[in-house]
């Protein structure tokens, strides 16, 4: 590729593209019911003096209508991959406003949906709406918008990756996880540390950011397939039920949530049911129950049976990321085993290998 090429990728628009699809931090109170509902985000943003503050210009994409989190799908992730990947060169990053309780799964999954990416994709939210008087979407919209902009003076972005922002913190969109449902905390990434912290001043951690190569050209995938399922292993769980999971016809995938390290009881029935699984090309990926860790499947003998069994490793995976990789790599690959040399690639840095 020509410098001159190379040179019109980093070339910067100073603008940035927030796109609405709903949440919380849109929403008001119905006045009959006094439940939140969706409002016109436009509208809000008149509300907010701030704007006229920030350097870079905004412009506004919004979902209509605007959804709650709770009815984000993977046909509703591909349109948010359509809308950046059609606008990705007028805009140098963008900023997704999005519900908290479905915001990791769909982080993850556009930071698979995306390759190539070498522009800031912010996902961002708020624990109360941001007309309240106590409201953190302010913070969290304004920094987001700034995050997005930043760059060093070469003109390529400080943060080219999908993240999320909330309450202070910029976390890997593949790492995060929603751990409060009251705080104003919401998320945090255990296995993985802060890409920034934001105070009095934003303070970057470069060297944990992702570097992309700028000669690459943004490649949108659309195609995932959402025949998984997460299943949870719990002392007394039963073999009938294990059955009647593992018999629905159009499985694919399962998310298996397993003890500690990676660890499973040593039930003959169970080991016999995964394997069997396991032949017929269910993809079956080990993940632990606990917020922080690795699963090492060679540690203990429980974790070694499974590995026999056909199960594959997760490592520190999330569960909101080991989901959305299992959807995106089956909509791409239709062989089982394509599928599980790549879930145990580190391919956007979801894993630590």
């Amino acid at each position: 590729m020509s410098d001159n090429k190379i040179f019109t990728k980093l070339t910067r628009n100073n603008r940035v593209l927030l796109i609405y699809t709903g949440g919380t931090i849109g929403m008001g109170k119905n006045p009959e019911t006094g439940a939140l509902e969706p409002l016109d985000f436009n509208h809000l943003i008149a509300q907010i003096p701030e704007f006229s503050s920030i350097q870079t210009g905004i412009e506004v994409y919004q979902f209509t209508p605007p959804i709650d989190s709770s009815d984000m799908t993977p046909t509703l992730w591909a349109q948010l991959v359509k809308i950046i990947s059609e606008k990705y060169d007028n805009y140098d990053g963008f900023v997704i406003l999005h519900g908290t309780d479905t915001m990791a799964f769909t982080a993850s999954a556009l930071s698979f949906m995306l390759e190539n990416l070498t522009k800031p994709v912010i996902l961002t939210g708020s624990q109360l709406p941001i007309g309240q008087l106590r409201t953190d979407g302010k913070e969290n919209l304004v920094t987001s918008i700034e995050i997005a902009a930043a760059h060093h003076q070469d003109g390529t972005p400080i943060v080219p990756e999908v993240c999320i922002y909330f309450s202070g913190r910029l976390l890997r969109g593949n790492r995060s996880t929603k751990m409060n449902a009251d705080g104003f905390n919401a998320f945090d990434s255990f296995n993985y540390p802060h890409l920034a912290d934001a105070g009095i001043s934003i303070i970057y951690h470069e060297e944990y950011v992702l570097h992309p190569d700028y000669n690459k050209t943004l490649i949108p995938h659309y195609d995932t397939d959402p025949n998984v399922v997460v299943f949870t292993l719990f002392p007394g769980i039963q073999d009938k039920i294990v059955r009647h999971m593992l018999e629905v016809p159009q499985l694919r995938g399962i998310v298996m949530r397993t003890y500690g390290s990676g660890n499973a009881p040593q039930r003959p029935w169970l080991l016999k049911m995964l394997k069997e699984a396991s032949d017929k090309g269910i993809n079956i990926i080990n993940i632990s129950q606990c917020a922080a860790g690795t699963v090492e499947m060679a540690r203990y003998d429980t974790g070694y049976q499974l590995k026999n069994a056909g199960v594959i490793s997760g490592f520190d995976s999330t569960v909101e990321c080991a989901v959305a990789k299992l959807m995106c790599l089956q909509g791409k690959y239709q062989d089982p085993e394509v599928v599980r040399i790549m879930m145990n690639q580190n391919i956007c840095g979801e894993i630590t290998l």
